[in-house]
């Protein structure tokens, strides 16, 4: 059984949704949903939230940016998973497109290349159509868009 929720002044309260924020990038849902998990509710996570934003550890800006770059340096997502994820996270239209801007239109059709080929290394079937579907049908599902998959591919000589 879960131990009752622990309640916490406002000042409590401020103190660990900044810790919170300051350890890495935050957006307001995830921040919203700490505080409800913390027992903070209503007006008072408004406030909490409020003095975040104000004293800059909360930015939805900041923090599209931080989840592109890193999703697309890290797990080499495509645009097209990393938007997704933002607007399950309720991230601005405005705010996403700035997180995508920090993917460099080089980079990512390297990235794209890179896991194409190394698709195709892996992949043990035989038929080259196959292989060739088996690697778009993945780049897909990582989220690059399908125009880009079929330059690379063509470029590739697949």
């Amino acid at each position: 059984m879960q131990a009752p929720k622990k309640y916490h002044t406002q000042n409590e309260a401020i103190l660990k949704a900044a810790n919170y924020c300051a350890y890495q990038e935050r957006c307001h849902n995830e921040v919203h949903a700490k505080l409800q998990e913390w027992g903070i509710y209503g007006e008072e996570a408004s406030q909490v939230i409020l003095f975040l934003i104000e004293n800059n550890y909360l930015n939805e800006e900041r923090f599209a940016q931080a989840f592109a770059g890193g999703k697309f340096r890290v797990k080499k997502w495509g645009r097209t998973k990393i938007k997704r994820e933002l607007k399950l996270r309720q991230i601005s239209d405005y705010c996403i497109n700035l997180g995508l801007k920090e993917i460099d239109a080089d980079d990512y059709v390297n990235t794209l290349k890179e896991i194409i080929e190394k698709q195709f290394e892996k992949s043990k079937l035989t038929h080259p159509i196959l292989k060739k579907q088996k690697a778009f049908q993945y780049a897909m599902q990582r989220g690059y868009e399908s125009d880009i998959i079929q330059d690379v591919l063509k470029n590739l000589g697949y």
